[in-house]
């Protein structure tokens, strides 16, 4: 069942009069939290504005068959997650393409210090190891502090299969970062 404001919010949208006002808050109220999941799904900034773009497409095209099964802000997360899944299997078909050789790349020398953004940049390397599946849930749950309950209804899976994705991603990641 839809809360009262987006009850009125949808309401809004149907009506010709009100629907770009409606649409644009809409936008406004959920493109930061739909981007930062994004971003964390892909770590590329340009990509992740063009996914969040791609997004509110959907949405504006979409909205108007919404069903109201889900809140709004659940339904949009659906859309963005599966965006950004979708992004992420192009860029794993282009990384199967050999790269040009550029020459003998020299070595690097070791830093020997550990910057927070060290530590940020490994975490992220070991989130993107992750299955798909897993990286998700992590992502949603982690850093969207996503109740599973939501989140089951967002990716259409149980929330007894969400907290074991959750707990196998937390362990691998653990295991990627501490090297056992």
């Amino acid at each position: 069942m839809l809360p009262a404001d987006e009850k009125e919010l949808l309401a809004r949208f149907h009506a010709p009069a009100t629907r770009d006002s409606a649409f644009t808050e809409l936008i406004k109220t959920y493109q930061e939290r739909l981007y930062a999941c994004i971003f964390r799904m892909v770590t590329d900034e340009e990509a992740s504005k063009d996914i969040l773009q791609n997004v509110c497409i959907k949405v504006w095209k979409s909205l108007g068959q919404f069903r109201a099964e889900s809140r709004i802000s659940t339904w949009m997360y659906r859309i963005a997650v599966n965006e950004a899944l979708n992004w992420l299997e192009l860029e794993k078909k282009r990384a199967l393409q050999p790269l040009p050789d550029n020459g003998d790349a020299s070595a690097q020398p070791a830093n020997l210090t550990i910057s927070p953004e060290t530590i940020e940049r490994k975490l992220q390397d070991a989130i993107r190891l992750l299955p798909d599946k897993q990286r998700t849930v992590f992502l949603l749950r982690y850093y969207e502090e996503m109740p599973y309950e939501e989140m089951s209804r967002i990716l259409q899976t149980s929330e007894g299969a969400l907290k074991a994705s959750y707990h196998h991603a937390v362990k691998k990641i653990q295991t990627l970062l501490l090297g056992h």
